[in-house]
């Protein structure tokens, strides 16, 4: 990985710096100084070297250890399977796959045990029949792949923009239209490399929403994807001055209704509810929904109950 250093990150600490650039932590940013992995304009540095405009940092990364997952008797919510697909109903703090800081207690391990060899492999051994993910805080619907068929059909229906991805969400702040489409590209945070950003250059990023219900200082929203990138609803509406409830990372949760409910809030307020797809096998289109959690529902009753 080279790095060129930009007049914004002058006089940031080289191990800072790598962090941010790489999404490792501090001491794990130290630990390649330290073992010589990293160089500025061809010579070893140390780890609190000032940075300064222009300097060509280069980091040898070391090679990513493989996770060994294993299958785990977790209980799972399945609103329908068969022998091509399965759509799970995610509920809020499941981590969908396995990854360095979530080795296992994810949906992949609860899938490996409750499916076990039928789940295509085309996304490889962290992530089989995952065709499409939601953030470890949200809830809802997602499709499973059981087989590799199935899962080059659904991924093709996916990028052409052909499954209907319904979500809810409560947002902070008032909405003048009842529907709008929030046309903005999405990146990589510069400031801050573990988050998602409106950025010049991002990947296109659209997303159509619609009121359902106002509170005031707080909206009831009706979301569809266009798109899916990272993070997408919950940047975009916190770009617009929007945060959802709940959501720490992006803005949300220090509100006075939010703090007075914090014990609902567990993330951010957002849920999958409605999915629709074209069956890989049988050609039909299909249609999918769940009820919203229950901490979601408590709020909507709380908040109805104070603006009537």
């Amino acid at each position: 990985m080279r790095i060129t250093v930009l007049p914004e990150n002058e006089g940031v600490r080289l191990d800072t710096l790598i962090s941010q650039v790489g999404e490792m932590s501090r001491s794990a940013a130290a630990r390649l100084i330290a073992e010589g992995a990293v160089t500025v304009n061809g010579t070893p540095k140390s780890k609190n070297y000032s940075a300064a405009v222009g300097d060509e940092i280069e980091i040898e990364m070391p090679e990513a250890k493989e996770i060994s997952v294993a299958a785990q008797n977790i209980p799972i919510n399945i609103v329908y399977e068969d022998g091509d697909i399965a759509v799970i109903n995610k509920e809020s703090g499941m981590v969908v796959h396995p990854a360095n800081g979530n080795p296992d207690g994810t949906l992949v391990n609860a899938l490996l045990y409750h499916c076990k060899d039928s789940l295509s492999g085309i996304n490889g051994e962290l992530r089989p029949g995952i065709v499409h993910r939601i953030d470890k805080d949200t809830s809802g619907l997602l499709v499973i792949a059981k087989n590799d068929e199935a899962h080059r059909a659904l991924a093709a229906q996916l990028e052409g923009h052909h499954i209907t991805r319904e979500y809810h969400a409560l947002v902070n702040g008032g909405f003048r239209d009842d529907r709008g489409t929030v046309n903005l590209p999405i990146g990589r945070c510069p400031r801050d490399r573990k988050k998602m950003a409106v950025v010049s250059g991002g990947r296109e990023a659209i997303t159509h929403y619609e009121v359902l219900e106002r509170f005031g200082k707080i909206t009831y929203l009706k979301l569809n994807l266009e798109t899916g990138r990272t993070h997408q609803i919950r940047v975009h509406m916190s770009h617009n001055g929007h945060p959802l409830l709940g959501d720490t990372v992006y803005g949300g949760s220090n509100t006075k209704f939010e703090r007075e409910h914090s014990h609902l809030l567990n993330g951010q307020c957002l849920h999958a509810k409605r999915l629709s797809f074209t069956h890989p096998r049988s050609g039909e289109s299909v249609s999918f929904e769940c009820p919203l959690p229950h901490s979601f529902s408590r709020l909507l009753e709380i908040l109805r109950s104070e603006n009537n």
